[in-house]
């Protein structure tokens, strides 16, 4: 298995990693826009919080020397279904072909440092040339 930790960012921040990557699986951690000390959007905005969470979710697959192509399921937990229409034309940016990955969108009370919404994903790399 690899650990990827978090590109830039010190890796004892969290005490998980912001990806594992086990054979031809990468496994990302949930990503909040809260989660980038750079964010300066307001909390509450869920355009700006998915766009920052999808761009921290970028940046590990990136690491991983995957993209969003690679993407194989999602799982986005919001604390306003209300806004899920908000939410899914910013996410569906990011997968600009016809060919979408698996989805779970969850409703919850609360999300750390009053998020309003979380994302993680699973990616496939492939680990070797494919076989025709």
């Amino acid at each position: 298995m690899d650990f990827i930790d978090f590109p830039g960012e010190d890796a004892r921040r969290f005490p998980f990693s912001a990806g594992v990557r086990h054979g031809d699986l990468l496994y990302l951690s949930g990503q909040l826009a809260t989660d980038d000390p750079a964010f300066a959007g307001p909390i509450g905005d869920i355009e700006a919080e998915t766009r920052a969470v999808m761009n921290r979710l970028g940046l590990v697959l990136a690491a991983s020397g995957a993209g969003f192509t690679d993407v194989i399921r999602v799982g986005i937990f919001m604390t306003d279904l209300g806004e899920f229409e908000r939410m899914n034309g910013v996410y569906r940016s990011f997968f600009p072909g016809p060919r979408l990955p698996a989805r779970t969108c969850v409703g919850i009370a609360n999300l750390l440092r009053g998020a309003s919404i979380e994302i993680d994903c699973v990616a496939r790399i492939a680990t070797s040339a494919p076989q025709g």
